[in-house]
């Protein structure tokens, strides 16, 4: 019997013995559950941080490349102003040297008008003249084979 009662002892020994066991590894399964749903939040919480924290940075750049886009932009349009104000300076320019070669040109042609004018008298002076002279040769022509 004594036997009976080592190995009955015994027994309940090794079932409680089980029993803490299975309530160390509950309470061990319970810790690491809650340590990995910890690690998770903690993670997920790291995740949306640096989500936030790139979205930010996409965001920061994003402005800084519109803002050197718009001032890429305003530099262009300020160059094509000047561009556009030297070419209509210069076409000003070429304007007033043509006007005044053209101005040159209307003298000369005023000066050669009144020169032809001039010469035309001349020569209409000198045709009349001329014929005054042939009648007045013909007409002592005329004397001379008369008194022959």
């Amino acid at each position: 019997m004594e036997r009976d009662t080592i190995v009955k002892e015994v027994v309940e020994a090794l079932k409680m013995f089980s029993r803490d066991i299975r309530t160390q590894i509950d309470e061990m399964g319970s810790q690491l559950r809650a340590e990995i749903q910890d690690t998770a939040n903690q993670l997920r919480a790291e995740m949306q941080d640096t989500a936030n924290q790139l979205r930010k940075e996409m965001q920061d750049m994003a402005n800084q490349l519109r803002a050197e886009m718009q001032d890429t932009a305003n530099q262009l349009r300020a160059e094509m102003q000047d561009t556009a104000n030297q070419l209509r300076a210069e076409m000003q320019q070429f304007r007033a040297e043509v006007n005044e070669r053209f101005d040159r040109l209307e003298q000369k042609f005023a000066g050669l008008r009144v020169e032809l004018t001039e010469t035309q008298e001349t020569v209409h002076f000198l045709a009349s003249k001329t014929i005054q002279h042939e009648k007045k040769l013909h007409h002592l022509a005329k004397q001379l084979e008369s008194v022959r």
